[in-house]
């Protein structure tokens, strides 16, 4: 599924959770007590199917308009005004960087499989702002990243990106020699970043993110983990870049990836995301083709579901991770036949599907549109409707 990231990388934790997109379209067809019918979602004023954003997992207004001024000009200079006024908001830093680097990937991988000169151009990803006007792209090859890093070499916040940008691409490249190539100069990149801005914990966790992804042995993954740790000991984002180093599909295990879940969970502040980490180690760890509801509603995946809902409950409301954790929750919602909870998650994200579970399928928007459509159908089924929609939590 990293592959499948890197063509929609501005998912941001994006690449974190690894599950094949055959048990999201056999879940979504299969049994587990679904309605019937399947209404649309229209008159609940949900964002169109073909309108919904893989950029982003949530809402980000000031990253929308700096990354589509620098999209259309190919300046660099909008992004970089962005991260300098982003501060030491180190979870938000760290999810633009993610967005900015998989927007820069995504457009690379569109330039390469352009029409000729002589095609018709096609109209340019559809922006959610409402003033945006709709014109053709002009062409597009992220040559605003390369021009940003030759220009300004010694800017952390671009080789933050850059070194990101790496790691999308040897996530998206199926040549093992390449790859590895590509990775260790995206770890020399982000130590680069480390040395021009140490108080940023940023590169150190994309570092480990390209660690990670090279398969590094268990003692050097946890020498960069404990980098990161002794940084930012509750940072959600890097958990979520650690947690599949643990699985049963890495360099560890269900008890590993369990384990290492619930010690973050336990150790959690007031207000932390963490208490939410639980909820992935166990989507990452669901059994390949589940036909059965009653799975969601075992105990394991009850606690998992009400650790993701406490901490969204005690999280500020624009905590800039958060979206990931709803997006998770609300599938967790819909195959527990828990519908009017999960129409809350609907409300609050609705709009953006570039986060796991969604982009595991080849679709993330028809992945999410078809959650949704079943949200909004349980929902109807036990008396919903849409004047009477639950508020958000």
């Amino acid at each position: 599924m990293e592959a499948l990231l890197f063509l929609i990388a501005t998912a941001a934790v994006i690449g974190l959770l690894i599950v094949p997109a055959v048990r999201r379209r056999r879940e979504l067809r299969g049994g587990g007590g679904f309605p019937v019918r399947v209404p649309g979602p229209d008159r609940y004023g949900f964002v169109p199917p073909e309108r919904l954003d893989v950029r982003l997992p949530g809402p980000d207004r000031e990253l929308i308009e700096a990354l589509e001024e620098t999209q259309r000009t190919q300046d660099w200079r909008p992004v970089a005004r962005l991260l300098a006024l982003t501060g030491d908001d180190w979870e938000l830093r760290w999810q633009r960087v993610q967005s900015l680097a998989g927007a820069a990937a995504v457009e690379l991988a569109q330039s390469r499989t352009a029409p000729s000169p002589e095609a018709p151009v096609e109209p340019s990803a559809p922006s959610l702002r409402k003033d945006a006007p709709v014109e053709p792209a002009a062409p597009r090859d992220a040559r605003w990243l390369r021009e940003w890093r030759a220009s300004s070499p010694r800017d952390a916040a671009c080789a933050q990106v850059y070194a990101q940008f790496l790691v999308w691409q040897a996530l998206g490249d199926t040549g093992s020699a390449d790859r590895r190539i590509i990775l260790e100069e995206a770890r020399d990149i982000a130590r680069e970043a480390a040395r021009l801005a140490p108080a940023d914990p940023t590169a150190h966790i994309v570092e480990l993110f390209a660690a990670r992804a090279q398969g590094v042995r268990r003692a050097d993954f946890e020498e960069l983990w404990e980098e990161v740790r002794r940084r930012v000991p509750h940072h959600m984002g890097a958990h979520l870049v650690a947690l599949p180093y643990w699985s049963a599909r890495n360099q560890g295990s269900r008890e590993d990836a369990y384990a290492f879940a619930q010690t973050a969970a336990g150790s959690a502040p007031e207000g932390s995301l963490l208490p939410a980490l639980p909820l992935f180690a166990v989507y990452d760890h669901l059994p390949e083709a589940n036909m059965v509801s009653g799975l969601y509603h075992s105990a394991v995946v009850e606690q998992a579901i009400e650790g993701a809902r406490y901490a969204l409950h005690h999280a500020p409301d624009d905590h800039p991770v958060a979206p990931h954790v709803r997006h998770l929750l609300l599938c967790f919602l819909v195959r527990a036949e828990r519908y009017a909870e999960a129409m809350e998650q609907v409300r609050a994200v609705d709009g953006y599907v570039g986060a796991v579970p969604w982009v595991d399928g080849g679709d993330p928007a028809a992945e999410y549109a078809a959650y949704r459509a079943l949200a909004v159908a349980g929902y109807e089924s036990r008396g919903g409707d849409a004047a009477h929609t639950p508020p958000t939590h």
